[in-house]
């Protein structure tokens, strides 16, 4: 299956989630409009007194067809704890949302100590054709409000479905670089590179990230996100601020 082809059947199913949404937060633990806090037992800190990490997205954040632990969210908070960084990982992924739906929801997601926001978003806006520059301005308020809050932001990009024609596809895909570039934060081009269209790495829906995909979806984000930790520590190290 071609990425192209693959983009289509993605965004397709995470609308689809849309209904079903609310429910599934429900039996995962949490409300469409809370987030799930990824927390392991093995920590020696209460996570109530660590600075935050927040994932901001839809069902590819959420961990879709995943156990809890296999998430993306998930993943990233066991890499912390093994490589030593003092964070709370919180899940704020909702299945269907889009980028109206995260600025709707981004006051509670940044409550807390939150350090770095990654903001996984827009997907369902290319499925159902929205225009380009309202998910823009979407996407622009919700990294803007993440910044006065002094949060650094990781944005990750997306494909929109080729059946909206070739200009709209071009135009979508431009807007994460360009909000990239706009906003000055760090930026991985494609969520989903390296698993997008290969059947082994998908669960049966063929669609969503299964436990080996998602390994590698963590893999991508971690090499975005730790230059961003090693920021935040050096900062903290300078204010004497907990890190």
């Amino acid at each position: 299956m071609g990425r192209r082809r693959f983009c289509l059947l993605v965004v397709a199913a995470l609308v689809a989630g849309c209904g079903r949404s609310d429910r599934e937060m429900r039996d995962r633990g949490a409300g469409s409009l809370g987030g799930e806090v990824v927390e392991r037992e093995s920590s020696a800190v209460s996570t109530a007194e660590r600075p935050r990490v927040v994932f901001l997205g839809d069902s590819l954040t959420a961990g879709y067809g995943l156990a809890k632990e296999q998430s993306v969210p998930s993943l990233i908070q066991k890499r912390l704890d093994d490589e030593g960084y003092n964070y709370e990982v919180v899940n704020h992924g909702v299945s269907g949302d889009t980028s109206a739906g995260g600025v709707s929801r981004l006051e509670w997601a940044l409550s807390g100590d939150v350090r770095v926001l990654v903001l996984e978003l827009g997907a369902n806006d290319g499925m159902r054709g929205v225009p380009i520059e309202s998910m823009k301005t979407n996407l622009s308020t919700i990294i803007g409000g993440a910044q006065k809050r002094g949060v650094r932001v990781l944005l990750t990009g997306m494909e929109a479905p080729p059946n909206h024609g070739p200009i709209y596809t071009a135009q979508f895909r431009k807007v994460f670089s360009d909000l990239a570039r706009e906003h000055d934060v760090a930026f991985v081009p494609f969520y989903l590179d390296g698993v997008a269209g290969n059947p082994a790495l998908n669960i049966s829906d063929g669609i969503h990230p299964n436990a080996e995909g998602t390994a590698i979806v963590e893999r991508t984000i971690w090499r975005a996100l730790e230059p961003l930790l090693r920021e935040v520590r050096l900062k903290a190290d300078a204010t004497g601020e907990t890190r």
